[in-house]
């Protein structure tokens, strides 16, 4: 089973990208974030013509999350449990659902922007909603993960130039613990360092050649329980779909499973 994450920075934006790479990877489950559209305009239809099912949460330009599947989609829940409002708003920036032999959660964790404006609480606040809310899951027998965009760099070999984050979100101590108290529910990175290549980043800013110079962030993850853990067999960035006219600024991160 191959199951990803990607943030697509607007699907509809990304939509040939998207579908050609799901039809040239064999990918089972997508977990997809960052969508920017509302649940009428996700393009359904057209990944039901290539065999896949789709759990949307999303109203409007912008966040939205989505799980794709071509092996069965139930139980879905569409938000986070107990999760806190932004300026009265409860964001859709996560989704979850049982498909086939494993349970996911789709996540889209706010960016925080600065240390110390109200969205930066509220991406902690959101963090331990996370945590809570997992909780059951990550310790139930059932293969289980959690894959998005957390924000945050795990490690400070996770950016690329520790000293252009300093003072800024996304490294900071209190985001780290939210990220590591989230492991201390009975999840792992799956994903790990090094790859197939020293620093495997998976987001990296359009702007000053981001990409070309290797100027990246690790910032999606791929969170799972002992069961799904044990039985990840691959994995890998996909830093190919991030090259090219149209990309998103993130990779695919793609995980392989023998269940």
């Amino acid at each position: 089973m191959r199951i990803a994450t990607w943030n697509v920075n607007s699907i509809t934006a990304r939509l040939p990208r998207l579908l050609a790479w799901l039809e040239s990877t064999g990918t089972d489950v997508l977990c997809v974030q960052e969508t920017k559209c509302a649940e009428a305009q996700f393009p359904a239809e057209r990944l039901r013509e290539l065999g896949y099912e789709s759990a949307v949460h999303a109203t409007g330009r912008w966040n939205g999350v989505a799980l794709v599947s071509r092996i069965g989609l139930t139980d879905v829940v569409k938000g986070l449990p107990g999760g806190p409002e932004y300026e009265g708003v409860a964001e859709p920036r996560a989704v979850s659902a049982t498909c086939g032999p494993v349970r996911l959660w789709s996540v889209y964790v706010p960016n925080g922007r600065e240390v110390g404006h109200d969205h930066y609480g509220y991406k902690l606040a959101w963090f331990e909603a996370l945590r809570a809310a997992v909780t059951e899951d990550a310790a139930g027998l059932l293969p289980f993960a959690v894959l998005g965009d957390f924000n945050v760099a795990p490690a400070d070999d996770d950016v690329w130039d520790l000293s252009r984050f300093e003072g800024a979100t996304h490294v900071t101590p209190a985001e780290r613990a939210a990220l590591a108290a989230l492991r201390e529910e009975g999840l792992s990175d799956v994903v790990p360092r090094p790859l197939k290549y020293d620093r495997p980043y998976t987001y990296w800013d359009y702007r000053e050649l981001g990409f070309p110079k290797n100027r990246g962030m690790r910032i999606d993850l791929v969170y799972g329980n002992a069961p799904f853990a044990g039985a990840v067999k691959d994995s890998y960035v996909d830093r190919e779909e991030r090259k090219g006219k149209g990309a998103s600024d993130h990779a695919p991160v793609v995980v392989d499973l023998d269940l």
